[in-house]
């Protein structure tokens, strides 16, 4: 059992740090894995006969042990990361207990015993009484030391409260260490198995891809990982640890071919300019999403989805979701793609640190779900298709959320910004949501005209659009060509006069209005962007839906 000086001890700086420099070691792998393929390539052209076949037999093999290698790191990192996350926790309910004991009269001494101590003489303006002058009666029932400043039942709430602390650390601690021996144990006796034939379809429900996966071995599973990644990480259903590690993989796998395509490229001539600047574009927005990826402060990323074609896809998690009481999914809106992730992730960022701070013992995780073809140009953002599009893909994520989380369900929020709103008001519409809540900003409207219609109960959707946000300007298509007509029209004054403000937006009545039907929060003049600024009271109403304040 960890004990009350160990865990105030510990530093969960230290075992996170532990974990990136074991994630670390995957850029010299992969060097080495890049570097045995182009020397297999060069000795295939210039060398032949039974010879060759056989030297090129095994660097193809050292080239797959170097591959097998990749995931192990991946998911070292994950353990040590995971219970970093989880020592954090722990100790802030430990800070809890101990100002618990400040404020109630119970000292603690090092080694985590408790003594009460009764309230000492400060003078008339500490509101105090010396002991033994103003004494009342102890009300029936209650104890002489009854419940105040110094008492048993504080010492015995303390007391509580410290336990529940070192419960969690001990438990992280335990299911680390055992994690930790699993992956030990692996390396002696077969990092990988191929699994039984069969895979679940392609329209299976994520509660029972969940299933087939429980039915694995740890083993079966990693073979997964490593040999059909494209199946594993972009499957719900499948938890979040297998999904990293498979599109991390993947990501090595875009770039190295990428890569490729560049060295042929400039070799031959083919392509042209516009071909290479194509190619260095997706090369930047895959090498950004891995620098973020890579970061070495805050909660650990966790790469849930990855779609590089077109103007790219992608899905990240910042903390386990699987493993967080409160998890947030957020949805971007027009002109977002693979380049913007870094900066969409820092909006989801800005969200769990302010839980993180209003609710520092509660772990929180912050979803950033780009796996929709959001509208690059206006007039692609005043059709709703896009968004109805997405419904299906967003329906299908939550429930999967669902279906992977360990332990009682987590409180789960979705969160649209702009079109992002659409998203998600046309998924809960159309095919619903597994959420506790959710929250627009800076809506163009939902798709619905009242709460009652997204599923949930109208106190779960809340909205908040700036005084300043130019989406409040924003009108439904047709009336806005009508109103083109009239302004050529002698009349137009007289007509913008009697146009009543029924508070329509261009895909439904503005989810901020009181006569929506949802509950509203408060934003400050930031603009259509500003929501996520650190000053405005959107960033504090956002954290507090998270958490269900």
């Amino acid at each position: 059992m960890i004990g009350y000086a160990q865990l105030w001890a510990a530093s969960p700086g230290d075992w996170a740090a532990a974990g990136v420099a074991w994630r670390g070691l995957d850029a010299p792998v992969t060097r080495r894995r890049s570097g045995l393929a182009e020397r297999t390539t060069t000795l295939r052209a210039g060398w032949s006969g039974q010879a060759a076949t056989r030297a090129g037999g095994r660097l193809d093999g050292l080239r797959a042990e170097l591959g097998t290698i990749l995931p192990a790191l991946v998911e070292t990192d994950q353990v040590l990361a995971e219970f970093a996350g989880r020592l954090r926790v722990a100790k802030a309910r430990l800070a809890e207990a101990v100002a618990l004991a400040d404020r109630t009269g119970v000292a603690v001494d090092r080694h985590g015993g408790l003594r009460a101590v009764p309230p000492t003489w400060r003078g008339p303006e500490s509101g105090v009484l010396p002991a033994g002058m103003g004494a009342r009666p102890t009300p029936a029932g209650g104890a002489g030391n009854g419940g105040g400043v110094g008492s048993s039942a504080a010492v015995a709430q303390v007391a509580a409260a410290l336990r529940e602390a070192l419960t969690l650390a001990d438990m992280a601690d335990r299911e680390a260490a055992g994690r930790l021996a699993g992956l030990t144990g692996a390396a002696r006796t077969g990092w990988v198995e191929r699994p039984p034939p069969g895979r679940p379809a392609d329209d299976a429900t994520p509660a029972a891809v969940r299933a087939w996966w429980d039915g694995l071995t740890p083993a079966q599973r990693r073979w997964l990982v490593l040999h059909e990644p494209a199946r594993i990480g972009s499957r719900d259903g499948v938890p979040a640890v297998a999904r990293d590690q498979a599109n991390r993989l993947l990501l090595a796998g875009h770039r190295e071919a990428l890569l490729a395509e560049r060295r042929a490229a400039s070799a031959s001539g083919s392509g042209g300019r516009s071909g290479l600047r194509r190619i260095d574009r997706a090369l930047a927005a895959l090498d950004g999403l891995a620098g973020r990826l890579a970061a070495t402060t805050g909660p650990r990323p966790y790469l849930l989805g990855l779609d590089p074609r077109g103007d790219g896809r992608a899905v990240v998690a910042l903390g386990n979701p699987d493993r967080a009481r409160r998890v947030l999914t957020y949805v971007p809106g027009m002109t977002s793609d693979l380049a913007d992730v870094p900066g969409e992730l820092g909006r989801a960022a800005r969200v769990q640190d302010r839980c993180t701070a209003l609710a520092p013992g509660e772990e929180t995780a912050a979803v950033l779900w780009l796996d929709y073809d959001a509208p690059d140009f206006l007039p692609e953002a005043s059709s709703p298709a896009q968004a109805r599009d997405a419904g299906p893909a967003l329906h299908r994520f939550q429930e999967g959320l669902r279906a992977t989380h360990d332990g009682p369900p987590a409180r789960q929020t979705v969160l649209g910004h702009s079109y992002g709103s659409l998203v998600v008001g046309s998924a809960a519409r159309d095919h619903g949501l597994a959420a506790d809540a959710l929250a627009f900003v800076g809506s163009p409207g939902v798709g619905v005209d009242r709460a009652g219609a997204l599923g949930l109960p109208p106190g779960q959707v809340w909205s908040s659009t700036a005084g300043d946000d130019v989406i409040r300007l924003v009108e439904p298509p047709r009336e806005l060509a009508g109103r083109a007509v009239l302004a050529t029209s002698p009349l137009a004054s007289a007509a913008a006069l009697l146009r009543p403000d029924d508070h329509r937006l261009w895909f439904g009545h503005d989810p901020s209005d009181p006569g929506f039907g949802g509950r509203t929060f408060p934003s400050g003049r930031y603009g259509h962007t500003g929501y996520w600024e650190p000053d405005n009271p959107a960033l504090d109403g956002m954290a507090r839906i998270v958490l269900g304040r």
